[in-house]
């Protein structure tokens, strides 16, 4: 083991929840090591291949548990990097969400207004643009004609891509070789950089336990490069402020490993996961229909044929995200571009017989590939997610050299799970199927159970120490100066892509942490521009005084 260094925080994972607070505060002055288990890859060492040891099976985390697999990012940037940069706002009432509690889950001195100066700041940051109608791929131009053909409405969705520079190529999931999608490395991170952060990549984190002067000695794991099954080495970092931004999947792990050494764990650390209620849909387009009753037309007679054309998702129907609605009758509906791999596993045959995601038929389904047309639906769960006993390392029981593990998440939909997919489902299938435009069927969950690339929760913040792991401010109960600021620390199911939620808490959060590492003897300030050095942001949030709860 080598020797033990010192630093002011040390932030474990460099997506949204990490990246944002190594920004500002290396910004500040503070002393910033930022500590990430995947590799660093830059846009250039992106490929368009899903071959084993590609950007593709390094940059991704594939964790099957009990009932419910989690698809999350592995890299420097992290889910950043490999999200499909959706970033729309959560709806108003989602911030008054009962759900399995029985009482208002959020912290009560947040809503969709107090919330709103955050999101400007990322919009300011990222940026993030609203698509118009020549934007759309042909994938969102279908799904928004047929919402239109069956009485709904359909929008572009707001995204963080610069369409100047996208070329279409449907690899975003993948990372961007053309820097295009504005991921944390696109801002946030080569601004910290700037201001002096340091980033580690292969750099596993697997417990802490406290130090003497009152900080926290963080332990972690050297990864090799190809195979991340094998330990090269170990090492340990002592800091004033931790804060933990491994992702819902990995942060409850490393907090509850880390228990024997740092005391009693919260009860809801590794509780409450949220998948933010999703499922996806594969509609299989009759070209034929599609051009007679839609009137589309792309290029030697086809209506569509594109599947693999365009850039994620880039419409989106939001008729249901009404606040008058009942609890768990409320989500969106939005065109997803899912690539090969998982996507063509677990889609199942319309109508077919019995098993329906392999075998003859699904062999002659995967011959229209191209015109199939993937929906995602987004609904309200029941935080019904349980983590157990974690692991000796990380936060799975790796069994590939890349991608893939076994991990301790339990998941047992709930009635009000079940029933919020059912109705979401039928309202897919009743747009699609509209006078003979496609044949649509859900995702199979009988291979992987439910499946989740947006986990929350599992660390969440709220008022109630019973039912939340976190103050309002992020801060862990019980154990001072440690903070969660990932999608861990969402409290529930969002009903749309989460992204700009966990980013904008994340900017919540850094006064707050801030503050900590001040009363800790960390000579930090707060009210560093957006990363381009944008002002407009900065002046809605600079003041301390306005961070209810902090």
């Amino acid at each position: 083991m080598s020797a033990i260094e010192k630093t002011d925080v040390v932030i474990v994972g460099s997506g949204f929840g990490g990246s944002i607070p190594a920004y500002h505060l290396a910004a500040g002055g503070a002393k910033v090591t930022v500590l990430e288990r995947g590799p660093w890859l830059a846009a250039d060492e992106v490929e368009h291949d899903y071959l084993l040891g590609s950007s593709y099976t390094r940059a991704f985390d594939f964790v099957v548990g009990d009932g419910m697999s989690v698809l999350g990012g592995n890299c420097v940037g992290g889910g950043s990097v490999v999200y499909f940069a959706a970033m729309p706002r959560a709806p108003r009432f989602v911030f008054e969400r009962h759900g399995s509690i029985g009482r208002r889950m959020w912290p009560s001195v947040l809503s969709r207004d107090t919330l709103e100066p955050w999101y400007d700041r990322v919009s300011e940051s990222i940026p993030v643009s609203t698509q118009d109608w020549d934007d759309v791929s042909y994938a969102g131009g279908l799904w928004a004609a047929a919402c239109h053909h069956s009485g709904r409405t359909a929008n572009p969705a707001p995204v963080a891509v610069d369409n100047d520079r996208c070329v279409n190529c449907n690899f975003m999931m993948a990372g961007c070789k053309f820097d295009a999608k504005r991921s944390m490395l696109t801002n946030y991170l080569p601004a910290a950089l700037s201001h002096g952060a340091k980033i580690r990549p292969l750099h596993e984190v697997q417990k802490l336990e406290r130090t003497e002067d009152g900080g926290y000695r963080v332990h972690f794991t050297v990864l090799d490069d190809v195979d991340y099954r094998v330990h090269t080495g170990t090492g340990a970092i002592d800091a004033k402020i931790v804060i933990i931004a491994a992702g819902a999947g990995a942060t409850p792990v490393i907090l509850q490993r880390s228990e024997a050494a740092l005391g009693t764990m919260p009860h809801a650390v590794g509780r409450y996961f949220s998948g933010n209620g999703e499922r996806l849909n594969t509609a299989i387009i009759d070209e034929d229909r599609a051009r007679e009753v839609l009137g589309l037309a792309r290029e030697n007679g086809l209506a569509y044929a594109a599947n693999h054309i365009g850039k994620g998702p880039t419409v989106a129907n939001w008729d249901r995200l009404d606040g008058s609605l009942p609890e768990y009758e409320r989500y969106s509906l939005e065109q997803l571009y899912f690539p090969p791999g998982l996507g063509t596993i677990l889609a199942q045959v319309p109508g077919g017989d019995e098993p329906r995601w392999f075998g003859v038929q699904k062999k002659e389904m995967l011959k229209q590939w191209a015109s199939w047309l993937t929906i995602f639906l987004m609904t309200e769960d029941d935080n019904e997610g349980v983590f157990g006993t974690p692991p000796p390392t990380g936060n799975a029981y790796r069994i590939s050299q890349q991608m893939l593990g076994r991990g301790p998440l339990r998941y047992d939909p709930t009635p009000n799970t079940r029933r919020g997919w059912a109705l979401a489902d039928a309202e897919c299938k009743e747009i699609m199927e509209k006078d003979g435009i496609a044949k649509v069927a859900p995702w199979t969950n009988d291979v992987v159970g439910a499946y989740t690339v947006h986990p929350l929760a599992s660390c969440r913040i709220g008022d109630d120490p019973a039912t939340s792991a976190l103050h309002p401010n992020h801060e862990l109960r019980e154990h001072p100066g440690i903070f969660v600021t990932d999608s861990a620390s969402v409290p529930g199911a969002l009903t749309v892509n989460p992204a700009m939620t966990i980013a904008a808490l994340a900017e919540r959060a850094v006064p707050g942490i801030v503050r900590a590492a001040r009363e800790r003897g960390v000579d930090v300030s707060y009210g560093a521009p957006a990363p381009d050095g944008s002002i407009t942001g900065r002046r809605a949030v600079s003041k301390l005084s306005v961070v209810a709860g902090n």
